[in-house]
């Protein structure tokens, strides 16, 4: 026979301060475990919708991985548009986008700031970079820029300082902030974004970092590839643009490890949280369940009845910390070396956050009771 239900949730109520102290232990824990869990899910939801499978980037074979290193001709978009069939061309625009990439300080007008990612484009940007999208003011003229909603948590600075109007500094040069751009989560949104010739004027560069190709129906990135591997003389490589976000999910492959190791830290160190609080409470109550032993339960239904008050406990926790989670951590924008991205608490994260809080509900009950229904009901009754 099993002790009733209610027992244990009134074992809850009589000890308040003990039941309180114990549930911020769990919430905390499982909070941890969000937090960790959802910057994971940040990252690599970040990488996985920045690339466009239509789109080829072509750029420097000395460069390795690393687009800002790379430098080309300015007269690579010409002479890849002459040789090639394969980008989309409407009403005698080829949706082909020369950029200059680079990351460099950048200043607020209220002199806050850091290493910010801008990248200097021309008007068929956004033919090719499908998934950005004006949101507010215009498109940037001579010494102006349009922003990435993210581009204010990456340099650390204030939302209010980052407004269409304000200036912001960089390469020597004050520029008027004209527009604020979305992408849909993709890398873009941290980025700074100005006209290229109008860079290159500034950083004294006439090479460019990369073209951006938009692949037409018939046209392959098999066939740009084969063109930069005949065409040595260029210096040239060609990747789709899906495969090179792919290299970087496999670059931050050691970040996330790591970060799933904390979440298993956490997770360690909450079990022992939970040991040390339910011994205590279990330790309190010895001659109550030797007294439940006495008057004919059995030691499986008291082991269930001390289970169900830890997984009660690990319930409200995981429940507590999911709601502050949904509603203060997701889409908090975090900074990274990459730029920015938004902590995503996503159904996944709820499944591990909530799995870790029961489990160490469960965990946490077990030695403790084991430990109490092994004393001899004798001597347990005569306890103080």
């Amino acid at each position: 026979m099993l002790l009733p239900w209610e027992y244990g949730v009134r074992n809850l109520a009589r000890r308040p301060v003990r039941t309180a102290l114990t549930l911020v232990a769990l919430a905390t824990v499982v909070m941890l475990v969000f937090v960790v869990v959802g910057f994971i899910r940040g990252l690599e939801q970040s990488l996985a919708v920045s690339g466009d499978e239509n789109v080829v980037l072509v750029y420097s074979v000395n460069s390795e991985e690393n687009i800002e290193n790379s430098s080309i001709a300015p007269s690579s978009p010409s002479v890849l548009a002459a040789s090639l069939d394969s980008a989309v061309k409407r009403y005698g625009v080829l949706h082909v986008s020369p950029e200059l990439f680079l990351g460099t300080r950048v200043k607020t007008g209220a002199g806050e700031g850091g290493l910010g990612l801008v990248r200097g484009v021309s008007l068929t940007a956004p033919l090719v970079r499908r998934s950005v999208k004006l949101v507010e003011g215009n498109w940037p003229g001579d010494g102006e820029v349009i922003i990435g909603r993210l581009v204010a948590a990456k340099l650390g600075s204030s939302t209010d300082a980052m407004a269409i109007g304000n200036s912001i500094d960089f390469e020597g040069k004050q520029w008027r902030i004209s527009g604020r751009f979305t992408a849909g989560g993709a890398a873009y949104e941290s980025e700074i974004w100005c006209k290229l010739s109008d860079f290159q004027t500034t950083t004294k560069r006439q090479d460019i970092s990369l073209v951006a190709m938009l692949l037409s129906p018939t046209g392959s990135a098999a066939e740009v590839e084969l063109f930069c591997k005949e065409r040595t003389d260029l210096e040239l490589r060609s990747i789709r643009e899906t495969e090179y976000y792919a290299m970087l999910q496999q670059h931050y492959k050691p970040v996330r490890m790591l970060a799933w190791f904390v979440v298993v830290l956490v997770s360690g160190a909450g079990i022992f949280a939970g040991l040390n609080m339910m011994y205590g409470a279990v330790a309190g109550r010895i001659r109550e369940i030797a007294m439940l032993q006495a008057i004919g339960y059995r030691r499986r239904a008291i082991l269930i009845s001390l289970v169900q008050e830890g997984v009660l406990l690990a319930a409200a926790g995981s429940l507590l910390s999911g709601v502050i989670a949904l509603t203060l951590l997701n889409g908090m924008a975090i900074r990274f070396t990459m730029g920015a991205f938004t902590l995503r608490i996503d159904s996944v994260a709820i499944l591990i956050g909530c799995g870790v809080g029961l489990l160490l509900g469960v965990l946490g009950a077990l030695p403790p009771a084991f430990k109490a229904l092994r004393a001899e009901v004798a001597t347990s009754l005569k306890a103080v």
